[in-house]
């Protein structure tokens, strides 16, 4: 499915139907070129107002650049308040409106630098010179997932599908290698549905990774072959720490992954991936121009970046399509450091502004002499 104004449109419908537990199904025939308005439903039901045009079936679009052919994808069912999501869950993305399936969770600490210390648990002290907050952490779920490759081509403006990368196994300092389809995804942006086909994923890894059982809840369990492979991945797939913070509307995640150490000249190098999430919360028109990196290493260098755009663009984010997320790479030569910086963007009238980057440690671990092992062929 293409990306679209699920912020409007589905979130808001799946939020009201779950909220009031209702036993309607939810149809969601969506043109991804103008999205979901809301306003145009005739609500049938007075409690969770759903149109007789929502009650039965949601669609997908079929993987045409128009989006205007539809078909059946699933039913939604209720959102979790309350504990996770099980391997083999489908689910509709909230915010990019991808179909995906859920491999396994993660639990993760939050440091949110938009809650006071009080609203958290876990503490992490700034030393990057971004300000002297002290910021509190609190553990969240987040999704190791399959993307559909059907939806991939209407997603890539706005999210990169290739963003999972990997240090390569050879003498190459520097090479990388990525697995398509995969991503991160927190359980709040999770809508989940469910559906009668026993294949209602399409990605070379699906069936290498899942199996369908009818007697289970959800039908889709994991293989041998998934349990190995999150085995052996673990260092290098595992997120530990997610940081954020909102500046003027504009909100900024970020999630540092290390990915192991490499000798070069002589010297180790450590390398990291790092994914940002911008999202706009406000009604304002806004692009991103420029971006601002300080990154300092525990050898007591200092690196300045700055550069147009990010990963070759300058997104725009608007009431319709509110987000952008990406992925990087960075190293050093000593196993840790810190980065954060800013963003700076355009408003419609031309004025600029800058957006905060929350700082994040970039930190080694001790699994350094055991290389990633990829996927199966």
């Amino acid at each position: 499915m293409a990306a679209c104004a699920l912020r409007r449109g589905l979130l808001s419908t799946a939020s009201k139907y779950n909220q009031h537990k209702c036993t309607h199904r939810i149809l969601s025939a969506i043109d991804f070129s103008s999205g979901l308005d809301p306003k145009r439903a005739q609500p049938l039901c007075s409690v969770c107002r759903l149109s007789s045009f929502q009650q039965t079936r949601f669609m997908s679009s079929r993987n045409r650049p128009e989006g205007k052919v539809l078909e059946p994808v699933g039913v939604f069912e209720a959102l979790k308040q309350h504990g996770k999501y099980e391997t083999g869950q489908l689910f509709l993305h909230s915010v990019f409106g991808y179909r995906g399936i859920v491999l396994f969770p993660w639990h993760a600490r939050l440091y949110d630098r938009d809650v006071s210390p009080a609203a958290a648990t876990d503490s992490k002290p700034d030393s990057t010179g971004h300000g002297s907050k002290e910021v509190k952490g609190k553990m969240h779920t987040y999704y190791q997932v399959l993307i559909d490759t059907r939806d991939c081509p209407h997603i890539s403006q706005r999210s990169q599908t290739e963003a999972v990368t990997f240090l390569a196994n050879h003498d190459d300092s520097r090479a990388l290698y990525a697995i398509p389809g995969l991503d991160y995804v927190s359980h709040e942006d999770i809508l989940p549905y469910n559906s009668t086909e026993q294949v209602p994923i399409q990605h070379e890894l699906f069936e290498r990774f899942l199996m369908f059982n009818p007697s289970r809840n959800p039908p889709f369990t994991a293989r041998d072959t998934l349990r190995a492979w999150q085995e052996k991945n673990h260092p290098w797939l595992e997120l530990s720490d997610v940081h954020r913070e909102t500046t003027e509307n504009i909100r900024v995640t970020v999630i540092p992954f290390y990915m192991g150490m490499r000798e070069a000249q002589n010297s180790h190098v450590y390398w990291w991936r790092y994914c940002i999430r911008l999202e706009n919360l406000g009604n304002e028109v806004v692009q991103l121009r420029e971006r601002h990196w300080r990154i300092f290493s525990l050898s007591g260098t200092l690196e300045t970046v700055r550069g147009r755009g990010v990963v070759g663009k300058e997104p725009v984010l608007s009431r319709e399509q509110p987000a952008f997320q990406y992925s990087s790479h960075v190293s050093l030569q000593a196993p840790s450091g810190h980065m954060w910086g800013t963003f700076c963007f355009e408003r419609t009238d031309g004025s600029h502004f800058d957006v905060r980057i929350p700082p994040f440690s970039l930190e080694s671990n001790k699994y350094d002499k055991a290389p990633p092992t990829g996927y199966p062929l």
